[in-house]
Protein backbone atom coordinates (compact mmCIF):
# COMPACT_ATOMS: atom_id res chain seq x y z
CA UNK A 1 0.00 0.00 0.00
CA UNK A 2 1.55 3.31 -1.01
CA UNK A 3 1.39 6.38 1.26
CA UNK A 4 -1.49 7.95 -0.67
CA UNK A 5 -3.76 4.92 -0.31
CA UNK A 6 -2.74 4.57 3.34
CA UNK A 7 -3.78 8.14 4.18
CA UNK A 8 -6.96 8.04 2.07
CA UNK A 9 -8.10 5.04 4.10
CA UNK A 10 -7.00 6.59 7.39
CA UNK A 11 -8.91 9.78 6.59
CA UNK A 12 -11.98 7.66 5.68
CA UNK A 13 -12.00 8.87 2.10
CA UNK A 14 -11.79 5.25 0.89
CA UNK A 15 -13.20 2.04 2.27
CA UNK A 16 -11.06 -0.28 4.33
CA UNK A 17 -8.34 -0.01 6.94
CA UNK A 18 -4.81 1.14 6.10
CA UNK A 19 -1.96 -1.34 6.34
CA UNK A 20 -0.49 0.74 9.17
CA UNK A 21 -0.83 4.07 10.95
CA UNK A 22 0.54 6.79 8.66
CA UNK A 23 3.23 9.19 9.82
CA UNK A 24 3.65 12.96 9.39
CA UNK A 25 6.06 15.49 10.90
CA UNK A 26 7.30 19.03 10.34
CA UNK A 27 10.90 20.09 10.90
CA UNK A 28 12.56 23.40 11.71
CA UNK A 29 15.00 24.89 9.23
CA UNK A 30 17.95 23.59 11.23
CA UNK A 31 16.60 20.01 11.02
CA UNK A 32 15.79 20.35 7.33
CA UNK A 33 19.30 21.60 6.59
CA UNK A 34 20.86 18.74 8.56
CA UNK A 35 18.79 15.99 6.97
CA UNK A 36 19.11 17.44 3.48
CA UNK A 37 22.90 17.17 3.87
CA UNK A 38 22.72 13.70 5.40
CA UNK A 39 20.42 12.41 2.65
CA UNK A 40 22.19 14.36 -0.10
CA UNK A 41 18.95 16.06 -1.11
CA UNK A 42 18.50 19.72 -2.09
CA UNK A 43 16.99 22.05 0.48
CA UNK A 44 13.68 23.27 -0.98
CA UNK A 45 12.26 26.26 0.90
CA UNK A 46 8.84 27.74 0.16
CA UNK A 47 8.56 31.09 1.96
CA UNK A 48 4.98 31.51 3.17
CA UNK A 49 3.50 35.00 3.77
CA UNK A 50 3.35 34.04 7.47
CA UNK A 51 6.83 32.89 8.44
CA UNK A 52 6.22 29.87 10.69
CA UNK A 53 4.02 28.22 8.06
CA UNK A 54 7.15 28.09 5.88
CA UNK A 55 8.36 25.08 7.88
CA UNK A 56 5.10 23.22 7.27
CA UNK A 57 5.43 23.46 3.49
CA UNK A 58 9.17 23.25 2.81
CA UNK A 59 11.43 20.38 1.72
CA UNK A 60 8.83 17.69 1.19
CA UNK A 61 11.65 15.80 -0.53
CA UNK A 62 13.48 15.50 2.78
CA UNK A 63 10.41 14.62 4.85
CA UNK A 64 9.13 11.96 2.46
CA UNK A 65 12.61 10.45 2.28
CA UNK A 66 12.57 10.22 6.09
CA UNK A 67 9.17 8.50 6.07
CA UNK A 68 6.35 11.06 5.94
CA UNK A 69 3.20 9.69 4.30
CA UNK A 70 1.89 13.12 3.30
CA UNK A 71 3.08 16.16 1.40
CA UNK A 72 2.17 19.61 2.68
CA UNK A 73 2.21 22.59 0.35
CA UNK A 74 0.80 26.10 0.37
CA UNK A 75 1.01 29.63 -0.91
CA UNK A 76 4.37 31.34 -1.13
CA UNK A 77 5.27 35.01 -1.02
CA UNK A 78 4.79 36.77 -4.33
CA UNK A 79 7.65 37.17 -6.75
CA UNK A 80 7.62 40.92 -6.10
CA UNK A 81 7.87 40.74 -2.32
CA UNK A 82 11.30 41.22 -0.74
CA UNK A 83 12.17 41.42 2.95
CA UNK A 84 14.11 44.52 3.98
CA UNK A 85 15.44 43.85 7.50
CA UNK A 86 15.60 46.72 9.96
CA UNK A 87 18.73 47.52 11.95
CA UNK A 88 17.27 45.79 15.02
CA UNK A 89 16.68 42.56 13.10
CA UNK A 90 12.92 43.02 12.72
CA UNK A 91 11.17 43.06 9.36
CA UNK A 92 7.77 43.60 7.80
CA UNK A 93 6.15 40.54 6.25
CA UNK A 94 3.71 40.54 3.35
CA UNK A 95 0.77 41.17 5.70
CA UNK A 96 2.49 44.27 7.11
CA UNK A 97 3.15 42.64 10.49
CA UNK A 98 6.42 43.60 12.17
CA UNK A 99 8.24 40.32 12.82
CA UNK A 100 11.14 39.19 14.99
CA UNK A 101 12.84 35.84 15.37
CA UNK A 102 12.18 34.57 18.88
CA UNK A 103 14.03 31.88 20.75
CA UNK A 104 12.02 29.17 18.99
CA UNK A 105 9.21 30.68 16.90
CA UNK A 106 8.94 33.83 14.83
CA UNK A 107 7.01 36.47 16.79
CA UNK A 108 4.78 39.38 15.79
CA UNK A 109 5.98 42.52 17.58
CA UNK A 110 4.03 45.14 15.63
CA UNK A 111 0.39 44.84 14.53
CA UNK A 112 -0.88 46.72 11.48
CA UNK A 113 -4.37 47.00 13.01
CA UNK A 114 -3.25 47.79 16.56
CA UNK A 115 -5.48 50.87 16.60
CA UNK A 116 -8.47 49.55 14.64
CA UNK A 117 -11.87 50.78 15.78
CA UNK A 118 -14.20 50.85 12.78
CA UNK A 119 -15.11 48.96 9.64
CA UNK A 120 -13.35 51.70 7.69
CA UNK A 121 -10.08 50.72 9.38
CA UNK A 122 -10.54 47.17 8.08
CA UNK A 123 -11.51 48.34 4.60
CA UNK A 124 -8.32 50.42 4.45
CA UNK A 125 -6.01 47.46 5.19
CA UNK A 126 -4.36 46.02 2.11
CA UNK A 127 -4.13 42.23 2.24
CA UNK A 128 -1.55 40.39 0.10
CA UNK A 129 -2.72 39.77 -3.46
CA UNK A 130 -3.98 36.14 -3.46
CA UNK A 131 -3.35 35.94 -7.22
CA UNK A 132 0.13 37.48 -7.29
CA UNK A 133 2.72 36.06 -9.64
CA UNK A 134 4.56 33.09 -8.14
CA UNK A 135 2.08 32.57 -5.33
CA UNK A 136 1.32 28.92 -6.24
CA UNK A 137 4.31 27.92 -8.33
CA UNK A 138 5.69 25.60 -5.66
CA UNK A 139 2.23 24.18 -4.92
CA UNK A 140 1.76 23.28 -8.56
CA UNK A 141 5.13 21.57 -8.58
CA UNK A 142 4.41 19.62 -5.38
CA UNK A 143 1.07 18.32 -6.71
CA UNK A 144 2.61 17.31 -10.04
CA UNK A 145 5.58 15.60 -8.36
CA UNK A 146 3.89 13.78 -5.49
CA UNK A 147 0.15 13.30 -5.91
CA UNK A 148 0.33 9.88 -7.57
CA UNK A 149 1.96 8.42 -4.47
CA UNK A 150 1.25 10.81 -1.59
CA UNK A 151 -1.74 12.55 -0.03
CA UNK A 152 -1.25 16.28 -0.67
CA UNK A 153 -2.44 18.83 1.89
CA UNK A 154 -2.87 22.52 1.10
CA UNK A 155 -1.91 24.57 4.16
CA UNK A 156 -3.72 27.85 4.89
CA UNK A 157 -2.81 27.99 8.57
CA UNK A 158 -3.18 31.30 10.41
CA UNK A 159 -6.57 31.23 8.79
CA UNK A 160 -9.31 33.40 10.33
CA UNK A 161 -9.13 33.92 14.09
CA UNK A 162 -5.34 33.62 14.25
CA UNK A 163 -4.86 35.89 11.25
CA UNK A 164 -7.11 38.49 12.86
CA UNK A 165 -5.18 38.07 16.10
CA UNK A 166 -1.84 38.63 14.38
CA UNK A 167 -3.16 41.73 12.63
CA UNK A 168 -4.69 43.28 15.77
CA UNK A 169 -2.95 41.73 18.78
CA UNK A 170 -4.51 39.01 20.94
CA UNK A 171 -5.39 41.08 24.01
CA UNK A 172 -7.01 43.86 21.99
CA UNK A 173 -8.94 41.42 19.81
CA UNK A 174 -10.35 39.45 22.75
CA UNK A 175 -11.36 42.59 24.65
CA UNK A 176 -12.97 44.06 21.55
CA UNK A 177 -14.85 40.82 20.90
CA UNK A 178 -16.33 41.07 24.41
CA UNK A 179 -17.27 44.69 23.68
CA UNK A 180 -18.60 43.75 20.21
CA UNK A 181 -16.49 46.48 18.65
CA UNK A 182 -17.54 47.62 15.19
CA UNK A 183 -14.45 46.38 13.38
CA UNK A 184 -14.36 42.77 14.66
CA UNK A 185 -16.86 41.06 12.36
CA UNK A 186 -15.66 42.99 9.26
CA UNK A 187 -12.14 41.82 10.13
CA UNK A 188 -13.21 38.17 10.40
CA UNK A 189 -15.04 38.60 7.09
CA UNK A 190 -11.93 39.97 5.35
CA UNK A 191 -9.76 37.16 6.74
CA UNK A 192 -12.32 34.59 5.62
CA UNK A 193 -12.56 36.05 2.12
CA UNK A 194 -8.79 36.22 1.70
CA UNK A 195 -8.04 32.71 2.94
CA UNK A 196 -10.94 31.29 0.94
CA UNK A 197 -9.36 32.76 -2.19
CA UNK A 198 -6.01 31.17 -1.31
CA UNK A 199 -7.60 27.81 -0.51
CA UNK A 200 -9.59 27.78 -3.75
CA UNK A 201 -6.41 28.36 -5.73
CA UNK A 202 -4.76 25.42 -3.97
CA UNK A 203 -7.83 23.26 -4.66
CA UNK A 204 -7.72 24.20 -8.33
CA UNK A 205 -4.13 22.99 -8.41
CA UNK A 206 -5.11 19.57 -7.09
CA UNK A 207 -4.56 19.35 -3.32
CA UNK A 208 -6.58 16.70 -1.50
CA UNK A 209 -7.24 18.64 1.71
CA UNK A 210 -7.17 22.14 3.14
CA UNK A 211 -5.45 22.53 6.49
CA UNK A 212 -6.78 25.42 8.57
CA UNK A 213 -4.84 26.62 11.60
CA UNK A 214 -6.39 28.63 14.42
CA UNK A 215 -5.96 28.22 18.17
CA UNK A 216 -9.07 28.47 20.35
CA UNK A 217 -7.50 27.17 23.56
CA UNK A 218 -4.75 27.76 26.09
CA UNK A 219 -2.80 25.14 28.03
CA UNK A 220 -5.65 25.00 30.54
CA UNK A 221 -8.93 26.17 29.01
CA UNK A 222 -10.71 27.88 26.14
CA UNK A 223 -9.38 31.24 25.01
CA UNK A 224 -12.89 32.73 24.95
CA UNK A 225 -16.35 31.84 26.33
CA UNK A 226 -18.17 29.18 24.29
CA UNK A 227 -21.07 31.52 23.46
CA UNK A 228 -18.69 34.15 22.07
CA UNK A 229 -17.03 31.47 19.96
CA UNK A 230 -20.37 30.20 18.70
CA UNK A 231 -21.77 33.61 17.83
CA UNK A 232 -18.72 35.52 16.59
CA UNK A 233 -16.23 32.95 15.27
CA UNK A 234 -17.93 29.69 14.32
CA UNK A 235 -20.06 31.02 11.42
CA UNK A 236 -17.01 32.14 9.43
CA UNK A 237 -15.52 28.64 9.34
CA UNK A 238 -18.82 27.15 8.23
CA UNK A 239 -18.97 29.79 5.49
CA UNK A 240 -15.43 29.05 4.32
CA UNK A 241 -15.93 25.29 4.34
CA UNK A 242 -19.19 25.64 2.41
CA UNK A 243 -17.37 27.76 -0.18
CA UNK A 244 -14.59 25.20 -0.59
CA UNK A 245 -17.04 22.29 -0.87
CA UNK A 246 -18.84 24.20 -3.62
CA UNK A 247 -15.58 24.21 -5.59
CA UNK A 248 -14.75 20.56 -4.87
CA UNK A 249 -17.20 18.44 -2.83
CA UNK A 250 -14.44 15.90 -2.16
CA UNK A 251 -12.03 18.34 -0.52
CA UNK A 252 -11.17 17.34 3.06
CA UNK A 253 -11.23 20.16 5.67
CA UNK A 254 -8.69 19.73 8.48
CA UNK A 255 -8.42 21.95 11.55
CA UNK A 256 -5.21 22.51 13.47
CA UNK A 257 -6.28 23.89 16.86
CA UNK A 258 -3.92 23.99 19.82
CA UNK A 259 -4.96 24.05 23.43
CA UNK A 260 -7.57 22.48 25.67
CA UNK A 261 -10.49 22.65 23.24
CA UNK A 262 -12.48 19.51 24.03
CA UNK A 263 -15.60 21.61 24.88
CA UNK A 264 -15.61 22.87 21.28
CA UNK A 265 -15.16 19.57 19.45
CA UNK A 266 -18.83 19.17 18.56
CA UNK A 267 -18.84 22.77 17.30
CA UNK A 268 -15.70 22.06 15.28
CA UNK A 269 -17.45 19.12 13.65
CA UNK A 270 -20.49 21.29 12.91
CA UNK A 271 -18.15 23.82 11.28
CA UNK A 272 -17.38 21.15 8.71
CA UNK A 273 -14.10 19.61 9.88
CA UNK A 274 -13.47 15.88 9.59
CA UNK A 275 -9.87 15.73 10.86
CA UNK A 276 -8.77 17.19 14.21
CA UNK A 277 -5.14 18.19 14.63
CA UNK A 278 -2.88 18.34 16.64
CA UNK A 279 -4.73 16.57 19.50
CA UNK A 280 -2.46 18.45 21.90
CA UNK A 281 -1.58 16.05 24.73
CA UNK A 282 -1.22 16.85 28.43
CA UNK A 283 -3.97 19.47 28.50
CA UNK A 284 -7.33 19.06 30.29
CA UNK A 285 -9.82 16.88 28.45
CA UNK A 286 -7.36 15.46 25.93
CA UNK A 287 -6.85 11.94 27.24
CA UNK A 288 -6.32 9.77 24.18
CA UNK A 289 -8.76 7.13 25.40
CA UNK A 290 -11.50 9.64 26.24
CA UNK A 291 -11.15 11.42 22.91
CA UNK A 292 -11.25 8.15 20.98
CA UNK A 293 -14.25 6.90 22.93
CA UNK A 294 -16.27 10.11 22.68
CA UNK A 295 -15.24 11.54 19.32
CA UNK A 296 -13.63 8.70 17.37
CA UNK A 297 -16.78 8.21 15.31
CA UNK A 298 -16.83 11.82 14.07
CA UNK A 299 -13.13 12.71 13.79
CA UNK A 300 -9.93 11.34 12.41
CA UNK A 301 -7.15 12.30 14.82
CA UNK A 302 -3.77 13.61 13.62
CA UNK A 303 -0.94 14.35 16.04
CA UNK A 304 -0.96 13.63 19.81
CA UNK A 305 2.82 13.32 20.40
CA UNK A 306 4.11 15.99 22.78
CA UNK A 307 6.86 18.17 21.32
CA UNK A 308 6.99 20.57 24.30
CA UNK A 309 8.49 18.18 26.85
CA UNK A 310 8.52 14.56 25.70
CA UNK A 311 10.42 14.92 22.44
CA UNK A 312 13.13 17.29 23.70
CA UNK A 313 13.47 16.10 27.31
CA UNK A 314 11.87 12.66 27.78
CA UNK A 315 13.82 9.42 27.74
CA UNK A 316 13.76 7.06 24.77
CA UNK A 317 11.78 4.62 26.91
CA UNK A 318 9.18 7.29 27.71
CA UNK A 319 8.93 8.26 24.06
CA UNK A 320 8.54 4.64 22.99
CA UNK A 321 5.81 4.01 25.54
CA UNK A 322 3.88 7.10 24.48
CA UNK A 323 4.09 6.31 20.77
CA UNK A 324 2.95 2.73 21.38
CA UNK A 325 0.05 3.89 23.57
CA UNK A 326 -1.16 6.56 21.11
CA UNK A 327 -1.11 4.10 18.21
CA UNK A 328 -2.89 1.41 20.21
CA UNK A 329 -5.63 3.79 21.38
CA UNK A 330 -6.12 6.38 18.64
CA UNK A 331 -5.18 4.00 15.84
CA UNK A 332 -7.63 1.27 16.85
CA UNK A 333 -9.80 0.49 13.81
CA UNK A 334 -8.07 3.25 11.87
CA UNK A 335 -8.70 6.98 11.99
CA UNK A 336 -5.28 8.15 13.27
CA UNK A 337 -2.16 9.68 11.70
CA UNK A 338 0.69 9.92 14.18
CA UNK A 339 2.65 13.18 14.38
CA UNK A 340 4.15 15.61 16.87
CA UNK A 341 1.67 18.23 18.06
CA UNK A 342 3.68 20.97 16.34
CA UNK A 343 6.81 21.62 14.28
CA UNK A 344 9.83 19.79 15.72
CA UNK A 345 12.09 22.63 16.84
CA UNK A 346 15.78 23.00 17.59
CA UNK A 347 15.39 21.94 21.23
CA UNK A 348 15.01 18.40 19.85
CA UNK A 349 18.24 16.78 18.65
CA UNK A 350 18.66 15.36 15.15
CA UNK A 351 19.18 11.93 16.70
CA UNK A 352 15.94 12.29 18.61
CA UNK A 353 14.07 13.06 15.39
CA UNK A 354 15.42 9.84 13.93
CA UNK A 355 14.44 7.91 17.06
CA UNK A 356 10.89 9.30 16.85
CA UNK A 357 10.55 8.19 13.23
CA UNK A 358 12.06 4.78 13.98
CA UNK A 359 9.63 4.15 16.86
CA UNK A 360 6.60 5.28 14.85
CA UNK A 361 7.50 2.81 12.14
CA UNK A 362 8.15 0.07 14.70
CA UNK A 363 4.63 0.25 16.17
CA UNK A 364 2.72 1.51 13.13
CA UNK A 365 1.03 -1.82 12.37
CA UNK A 366 -0.43 -2.25 15.87
CA UNK A 367 -4.20 -1.78 16.10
Amino acid sequence: MNPRERVLRTFRMREGLPDRVPLQFDLSRNHLEYFSRKLNLPLEITDNPYEDVTWRISSNNVRTALGSDVVVTGASVSDDFKINPNADGTWLNEYGMLMRQGQIYVEVVGYPLAHAETKADIDALKFPDPYAQGRYRDAERMVAQYKNNYFVIGDVEVTIFSLAQQLVGLEKLLVDMMLEAEYVQPLFERCTEYQTQVAVELIKRGVDAIWYGDDFGTQDSLIMPPDVFENQVKPWYRKMNDSLKAVNPDILPILHCDGAVRPLLNDIKEMGFDVFNPVQPDVPGHSAQELKDEFGDIFVFWGAIDQQHLLPYGTDRELEADIKEKIEILGKNGGYMIAPAHIIQDDVSHERVEKFIELCKKYASIY
